[in-house]
């Protein structure tokens, strides 16, 4: 099945809805950093990277009509700043609010399916009747706004319209969820909007996954049977005391007696072992982006990712790469800069992909990035409700 990516970055997104079995139909990206980050890891042959075809502009300029193909799935992330607690939470007033720009990609290629994805800031209260807005435009989007109408009188003539009941033009069936990707197998707390439509004529049900993961299996491994630190061979004496937040959990667990389903939330340590320690000489045969970056400090706010829990969420940041999200705290009070390459795992993307630019450049791409493996979870779950809907849709007419 075929796919187009917009706002594609580094690739986060697309790596993940390539590994479900997509085919991307063109991969667009403006930054330029971004797009020499992509063509390094086509140079380098990177699986699911090197086939796509990148398109270095802005989506503003993009001409759908150049896709022939059949879409299934119109995958992106649009510019978070607008709605990111570390914006100016413009939204919709922001210069860089490129939802309209999704609308239009929606009405002109008609895609099956589409993904969008953004920071939670987008359904925080001050921004709710701005989400409904993008929802409705993303269930009517021949539904255009005229031109001089305020966006707001184009809400409220979309609200009119759903409530009348009947449409006969392109429509979607859209559900939105705020995902925690530490619940998806990824190492880092990192909250997500998604929104998800289907094409109402598919006449197809789908909702969101449920993670296997859970922080209650982490607690139990970690403050229970101690499996977590036998597995990374840490010895008792060296084993951190349990945080004092966590104690009324840990006592209802032990009282349980009974491990709670699923899989552990992974950690810090999880994704960084077996990663050399930056701040040694490194043998030549050296990991990619895994330098020691020095200067870290604790401030109020800006405290590091502890190693014993998921990350904190990684953050590119409006003014520069905010230092306090991009530490690693161990037990001791210590802590240092994460890595590009350690950032780069607990974003879950593989190892052999390399990233292009400064550590600060680097830093802000990958804040930018979609977890590999939470958009892999979503558009494998998408792709086989797509790929079901058409066997079925080819059996009905035989």
């Amino acid at each position: 099945m075929n796919s187009v990516e917009l706002f594609t970055g580094i690739g986060g997104l697309a790596i993940g809805v390539s590994q479900s079995g997509f085919q991307h139909l063109a991969v667009v990206e403006w930054d330029g950093d971004a797009a020499d980050t992509i063509r390094e890891n086509q140079r380098r042959r990177v699986e699911h990277v090197q086939g796509w075809p990148l398109y270095e502009m802005d989506v503003r300029d993009f001409d759908y009509g150049d896709i022939q193909d059949t879409v299934d799935l119109l995958a992106g992330g649009p510019p978070c700043q607008p709605f990111s607690l570390g914006g100016k939470h413009r939204g919709h007033a922001d210069e860089r609010n490129m939802f309209p720009e999704v609308v239009r990609a929606v009405r002109e290629l008609k895609p099956r399916a589409f993904m969008i994805e953004n920071v939670k800031g987008l359904a925080r209260q001050s921004f709710a009747n701005y989400l409904q807005y993008i929802c409705l435009q993303l269930t009517y989007p021949d539904l255009t706004r005229k031109s001089e109408e305020f966006w707001i009188d184009h809400l409220t003539r979309l609200e009119q319209h759903k409530t009348q009941g009947k449409h006969n033009g392109l429509s979607y069936q859209v559900v939105q969820h705020l995902l925690n990707a530490a619940d998806y197998g990824v190492p880092q707390r990192r909250e997500r909007v998604f929104l998800v439509g289907v094409r109402s004529d598919l006449c197809m049900e789908w909702s969101f996954p449920i993670g296997a993961h859970s922080q209650d299996a982490l607690i139990w491994e970690q403050w229970v049977t101690g499996e977590y630190w036998e597995r990374h061979c840490v010895a008792k004496p060296d084993r951190p005391s349990p945080p004092a937040k966590m104690a009324s959990r840990i006592a209802h667990l032990r009282a349980g007696l009974i491990p709670p389903d699923g899989k552990p939330w992974l950690t810090v340590r999880d994704a960084v072992g077996g990663l050399p320690d930056p701040a040694q000489p490194q043998p030549e045969s050296k990991v990619f982006n895994h330098n020691y970056v020095g200067g870290a400090r604790v401030y109020a706010g800006h405290t590091g990712s502890p190693l014993d829990e998921p990350g904190k969420t990684l953050k590119a940041g409006d003014h520069g790469v905010p230092g306090g999200e991009n530490m690693l705290a161990y037990p001791d009070g210590s802590v240092r800069y994460l890595t590009v390459r350690e950032s780069a795992r607990l974003q879950t993307f593989p190892d052999e992909f390399v990233f292009h630019g400064s550590w600060t450049h680097s830093m802000r791409q990958l804040g930018n990035a979609v977890p590999v493996t939470l958009a892999r979870a979503v558009a494998t779950d998408l792709y086989a409700a797509l790929d079901k809907n058409r066997t079925l849709g080819r059996r009905a007419h035989r």
